[in-house]
């Protein structure tokens, strides 16, 4: 999983920010910073400051010749720094804008400082579905708009908490609304806020590995979360309410880093699709429109946690809106809503009414299948082709609800998620499966009975804390696995890379602080598998690995994979001198399933070809594969790619690791990730972890460049079906990555020769399988 997706649900930090984009200079005297909006040059940037004089304004036609001035929105970011922000386009041509009557007393929008109302608005409390304010009590005669209870048979029925706060919210809903409409002071959320806004711009954001992250179960199994980048970013919040905007503008949605946008009190009859790449966005207020439809890519926002949406025109909302699994509060009071979801918030409140949209919805249209892509045509049939397919297959006990509140738990279950995965792979038919985040008992009873029926043999280590435990609790825990086309490939050996244990006995390392407090605690491990071809004698290694997750452990898992690589170097070696197998049809060949059930003779297999001899340990071909939990731009990367990496890199900050930090790592390998072949195409794999909050390549298929090449890739998920998809598993989808699939041709060897054929003797230690 993206450990970790665990690679992290996303982190959510508690408070909001308090940088927001304001517009008038304020009673108060504080100054805000203009607002500037040039598109001649491109989507403003966010983080860059327009020249002092330049031509930044909208053009006189964007509004109406009586349109104050003074009321263009200004953003409020650090101090002297203007930031640049798409404007929206048909405004009216006055300043008042009428709107749909509301029944209400027209009130001054001063800040409400009593801990109440201003809080109820924009603090923490306009959130919490905790105990109301006593300013609020839910008496019949303070409940506003005549809500005061809904009957049943002529019975009253009692307001509940959830109830009585969005009829609260609605309340200063319709106080912003008289303010910015009848008032003509529009931006009332900017006003309302300013006073937190002064000094913004502070110190940026952390990042790389001292960016401070948690420990707890929003930040398990990601690498890190998008929203601890390290791009700085001064504001976050726009406030655009109370301008007659009919239409939003395209350029707006470029600025995907917004976390509240406010456009209450426009003329907007919907929201676009677009909507649905603001994915960091906490707080939707857009009470007083028209609008009368959701998209359903509104249901892509996951994180956010208020939808207002006070006094529109909804009748229905879409069932993607069941993807909202953090939301709060959706303020929907004023809606000619359907009568069964407006039951469902009035008595359970809106989780309740998120998780009916979510288990009610039904099973989408699957996507388009994935494509084959041919990387290399006009390949010499006589050329040995092998078939390389990599998952995370995400364990069970890690696809809990409270990681993937956004899947249905019908997709979420293991029941059907092991039938989805099996069919993946038998439809794939590789001839090696590498899987990680799989359990002993699921491989044992599960796995490998189904996959025998499809010619695999496999072989599984769990995690070493299997071993400290009870033969029963040992049976879940998740570790790696390899599987074989058994009629084509022979096991000749087999090896477990138990990283920490390797780490805490060498001589170099073994007295150091940093490999017992940081390398010993991380249990993950590697598989390092010497396969022989039947029919051609060719011989391959095959590695599978999962690293640790954690964003702050980027120096454990380049010191693991250093480990692993130290390891294929090590065995390759002895690899290159290992016997030639005497008699291979001596080996038994397993019978499948339909062979079992067929009556006739089994036809005979080709003759097996002499095993063949490596002149070093670079010789054998090599593929490298597995869930790295590191990025392209990773230490991780650079060591697999590059063969060596500095013991001055930057990714083992202070700590210290013996002969790694002293003279660095390397590996003798020529080694490339199958999947650049398509950089730069538009079948780029753009992922292999596709979770809300991150989405990155992190599963990789490392191969010997001297001894291998790529004919055919598996290509990526299809581009249209994810746009209203926040993240896996889901019903076509059932593990947080993808699969990544390579086929290669292995290269004709100019100097190939074949070795004596010895017998083994009684005494031999061969692990053939």
């Amino acid at each position: 999983m993206a450990d970790g997706h665990r690679h992290l649900l996303q982190s959510f930090p508690a408070p909001l920010p308090s940088h927001f984009s304001s517009i008038n200079p304020i009673a108060n005297g504080l100054l805000l910073n203009t607002l500037l909006s040039h598109f001649a040059a491109g989507p403003p940037s966010p983080s860059q400051t327009p020249a002092h004089g330049s031509q930044g304004h909208i053009s006189r036609g964007m509004y109406g010749q009586n349109h104050q001035q003074a009321h263009n929105s200004r953003l409020n970011g650090a101090p002297g720094r203007q930031q640049a922000m798409p404007m929206l386009y048909n405004f009216q041509q006055q300043a008042a804008h009428p709107h749909q009557p509301h029944a209400q007393h027209h009130q001054s929008i001063q800040p409400d400082h009593s801990g109440h109302g201003g809080a109820g608005l924009m603090g923490p409390s306009t959130f919490s579905s905790g105990v109301l304010s006593n300013a609020s009590p839910f008496t019949g005669n303070n409940l506003q708009n005549g809500h005061a209870t809904t009957t049943r048979g002529g019975q009253a029925q009692p307001v509940t908490e959830h109830w009585g706060e969005q009829l609260r919210l609605r309340k200063e809903a319709e106080r912003a609304h008289v303010a910015m409409t009848e008032q003509h002071q529009p931006h009332y959320y900017a006003r309302l806020k300013a006073p937190e806004n002064r000094g913004i711009g502070g110190a940026s954001l952390g990042s790389g590995n001292s960016a401070s992250t948690g420990d707890g179960e929003d930040d398990r199994r990601r690498p890190w979360s998008i929203d601890k980048s390290n791009k700085r970013q001064d504001w976050h919040n726009l406030d655009m309410s109370g301008q007659g905007l009919r239409v939003l503008s395209p350029a707006l949605f470029s600025y995907q880093f917004l976390q509240e946008l406010y456009i209450a009190s426009n003329r907007l009859t919907y929201l676009p699709s677009d909507i649905g790449k603001l994915r960091h966005m906490r707080v939707l207020e857009a009470s007083n429109n028209m609008i009368s439809e959701l998209p359903p890519e509104t249901g892509m926002c996951t994180n956010l946690k208020s939808l207002l949406l006070f006094d529109n025109q909804i009748r229905d909302l879409p069932f993607e809106l069941g993807s909202l699994y953090l939301l709060e509060m959706l303020g929907i009071e004023g809606n000619p809503l359907n009568p069964t979801m407006k039951e469902e918030i009035m008595e359970r409140g809106t989780k309740s009414l998120v998780n009916m949209l979510r288990e009610q919805a039904p099973v989408p249209m699957p996507p388009t299948p994935r494509k084959p892509i041919v990387v290399q045509e006009d390949v010499s049939p006589s050329l040995e082709r092998v078939k390389v397919f990599t998952w995370n297959i995400l364990c069970d006990k890690f696809a809990t609800t409270s990681l993937y509140g956004y899947t249905p738990t019908g997709a979420l279950s293991w029941e059907y998620r092991r039938e989805r995965i099996i069919q993946e792979i038998r439809d794939r038919d590789a001839d090696i499966l590498c899987l990680q985040e799989i359990a002993t008992d699921v491989f044992r009873d599960f796995f490998s009975p189904e996959l025998a029926q499809s010619d695999y043999k496999g072989i599984h280590w769990p995690r070493p804390k299997a071993k400290t435990m009870s033969e029963k609790d040992a049976q879940v825990v998740d570790g790696c696995a390899v599987f074989y086309k058994a009629s084509k490939w022979i096991l000749l050996d087999r090896q477990l890379i138990d990283y920490a244990n390797i780490a805490i006995n060498r001589p170099d390392m073994k007295n150091q602080h940093d490999i017992f407090n940081r390398v010993m605690p991380k249990d993950n491990i590697g598989i390092i598998c010497f396969f022989e071809s039947r029919y051609t004698g060719s011989r391959m290694i095959v590695a599978n690995t999962h690293l640790a997750w954690e964003p702050t452990l980027a120096d454990v898992k380049l010191v693991q994979t250093a480990i692993l690589m130290e390891n294929v170097t090590r065995l390759a070696e002895k690899y290159a001198r290992w016997p030639a197998l005497k008699d291979k049809r001596m080996i038994q060949m397993p019978l499948s399933l339909e062979d079992s059930n067929n009556l006739e003779p089994r036809r005979e297999a080709p003759e097996p070809c002499p095993s063949q001899e490596y002149r070093n340990n670079t010789d054998i071909p090599l593929l490298v594969c597995g869930d790295y939990n590191s990025t392209a731009d990773s230490s991780v990367y650079e060591l697999l790619n590059l063969g060596r990496v500095s013991p001055t890199h930057s990714d083992f900050g202070t700590h210290q690791y013996g002969s790694f930090t002293r003279d660095g790592i390397e590996h003798p390998f020529s080694m490339r990730s199958a999947y650049v072949h398509l950089d730069g195409t538009p079948d780029e794999l753009a992922f292999t972890n596709y979770v809300p909050g991150f989405a990155e390549v992190i599963d990789y298929i490392w191969y010997s460049t001297n001894t291998l090449e790529v004919v055919e890739l598996l290509g990526p998920p299809d581009r249209q079906h994810l746009k209203r998809v926040p993240g896996f598993p889901n019903y076509h989808f059932p593990a947080d990555h993808i699969q990544i699939m390579a086929e290669f041709v292995i290269k004709a060897r100019k100097d190939k020769k074949m070795v004596v054929e010895p017998d083994f003797g009684s005494g031999s230690n061969d692990r053939r399988g």
